[in-house]
């Protein structure tokens, strides 16, 4: 695979102070101690952090309602000490909280220098890093910082991948976990894909649930649309021995495809910029 540096961003750089959220699923009690764990971590690499009120699940999944979570996140945005915001949850629920977020606001939002203010986070926030991209223009990370070490920071965004079809891709970066994004079908927050290259990843699911989902969005005209696709890793897909390229084939046509290991749900996982332009050549 040929190693792929993004040149999208100097790793945390700009960052002197993150919002930790949780706007999917609330973290178990248990999870307290990787969390100050993570904040040590960070205040070593110069990253203070201040932790939102709606941390821990306390209502089945939920760390609060959807209103509360969407409040924990606005708050951070309209901070103007600030500087990003990284969402340590995952799970199925982070679309509850898209009708209350104030886009206006997190459109407007910048750090101490002057740049748009980004969300960090994985897995299920592909569906708030998509919206605001959609509603914004705003890029976000794909990245879950619960795992970030410090050793990784200068190739945090680095990446190794090899084409399966075609030699070159370019464009804006949108998707990230398959399930997720098509959260986002036929609603407004749905992000535009024309000339975009589309990112694909997933932790579950086996052949007969990437079936459904690609033919989804074939239906949806997805492949008519991008300019490209980018897969990552399919945990479980791929631990049960399974491949999805040959699965994109079947519905992508002609679009260049790559591949890469290096981006997923893997605690060494490399981080991508979603609403960022990339180019990538065999």
């Amino acid at each position: 695979m040929k190693s792929q540096s993004c040149g999208q961003h100097a790793p945390l750089a700009g960052i002197q102070t993150a919002g930790l959220v949780c706007c999917s699923n609330g973290l178990p009690a248990s999870a307290s101690a990787e969390l100050e764990h993570l904040r040590g971590v960070l205040a070593d690499c110069g990253i203070k952090t201040e932790c939102s009120a709606h941390l821990y699940a306390a209502d089945g999944a939920r760390s609060g309602s959807a209103a509360q979570r969407a409040e924990s996140l606005m708050a951070f945005y309209r901070d103007p000490d600030i500087d990003a915001v990284f969402d340590v949850s995952g799970g199925d629920i982070a679309n509850e909280i898209l009708p209350y977020l104030d886009f206006s606001v997190i459109a407007g939002a910048k750090t101490r220098y002057g740049e748009p203010k980004q969300l960090w986070g994985y897995s299920d926030l592909t569906v708030l890093l998509n919206a605001i991209y959609a509603e914004t223009g705003n890029p976000g990370v794909l990245y879950q910082m619960r795992h970030f070490a410090p050793e990784r920071s200068d190739n945090l965004f680095s990446f190794r991948y090899s084409f399966v079809q075609g030699n070159e891709m370019s464009g804006i970066v949108a998707g990230g976990n398959i399930r997720c994004l098509l959260k986002l079908a036929g609603t407004r927050y749905f992000p535009d894909l024309r000339g975009k290259i589309l990112l694909l990843e997933a932790r579950s699911g086996l052949q007969p649930q990437m079936i459904a989902f690609l033919s989804q969005m074939q239906q949806m005209g997805v492949f008519e649309q991008a300019s490209g696709i980018l897969l990552g890793t399919f945990t479980q897909l791929e631990r049960e021995g399974q491949r999805m390229e040959p699965l994109v084939q079947q519905f992508a046509g002609q679009l260049p495809i790559a591949k890469t290991d290096d981006i997923g749900h893997a605690a060494d996982a490399a981080a991508i910029a979603i609403g960022t332009h990339m180019h990538l050549s065999a």
